[in-house]
């Protein structure tokens, strides 16, 4: 099970994570209260252990940009925050190659918990649609599923609907990573319900907003990865192990 402490803002944080087994850790450069500047994430991932991704996740539509937060920042991963943007991907790739195997694509789906009675009927057989043609396209090294509502599409607190797209998460032929809403005492229903590659959280682990709460992330990390190991050894027979494309 991969696991990713998202949005942290000091070192303190990052290496929290990291101490506890946390196989990811996320910056974002997107606006958010949690945003950080190239050059403050540059100053904390030396810092830490080569092995621990270092993911930053972006909004912004121009390849230059985020190519350039990349090697200011020390990233070894790119979460795409917005919808697919195929020409955006295709020039991440041509300069992140797969075969260099240093930096990752992890593109985001969002699930809309907003959406009106008529729009939720759709929502299933859409989302399915969206991870298909992504994962046919083969630019990218996973997708994270994510909640989207009014008011934003991430960082929201709110959980999306699993039973109703643990289908489409099942039938995906590329790695999956589930975030929105997650926390301590919901994750291991999470991945007994979405069988998913990995998880990611934010909010849920904090103690403020940018501050995270050791106990929390202690227990998030603990909980995800004893679910995930007893899916491995049948407990939870439905799951099966995924691997991210090397």
């Amino acid at each position: 099970m991969w696991v990713k402490i998202c949005a942290n803002t000091n070192l303190a944080d990052a290496h929290l994570a990291a101490t506890l087994h946390a196989d990811a850790v996320g910056f974002v450069f997107a606006p958010s209260t949690r945003q950080m500047t190239a050059a403050a994430v540059g100053a904390i991932t030396p810092l830490l252990p080569a092995e621990l991704d270092k993911i930053g996740v972006f909004h912004s539509q121009d390849a230059e940009e985020i190519l350039a937060t990349v090697r200011e920042a020390g990233l070894t991963g790119v979460q795409l925050h917005r919808a697919y943007l195929p020409s955006l991907v295709v020039e991440l790739r041509k300069a992140l190659p797969k075969e260099e195997g240093r930096v990752r694509i992890l593109q985001t789906v969002h699930w809309d918990v907003a959406a009106t009675e008529s729009e939720s009927a759709s929502q299933p057989e859409r989302f399915a649609r969206e991870i298909r043609q992504i994962a046919e396209n083969g630019l990218v090294d996973a997708i994270l599923v994510d909640s989207s509502t009014k008011s934003g599409s991430g960082g929201t607190g709110v959980s999306f609907n699993w039973k109703r797209a643990a289908q489409a998460i099942a039938d995906a032929q590329i790695p999956i990573v589930v975030a929105g809403g997650l926390r301590p005492t919901n994750v291991a229903e999470a991945v007994e319900t979405l069988c998913p590659w990995g998880v990611d959280v934010a909010s849920g682990v904090e103690a403020e907003p940018g501050i995270k709460d050791p106990e929390k992330v202690r227990l998030f990390l603990a909980n995800a990865k004893a679910t995930a190991e007893e899916a491995q050894t049948g407990r939870v027979s439905r799951c099966a192990p995924v691997e991210l494309p090397a």
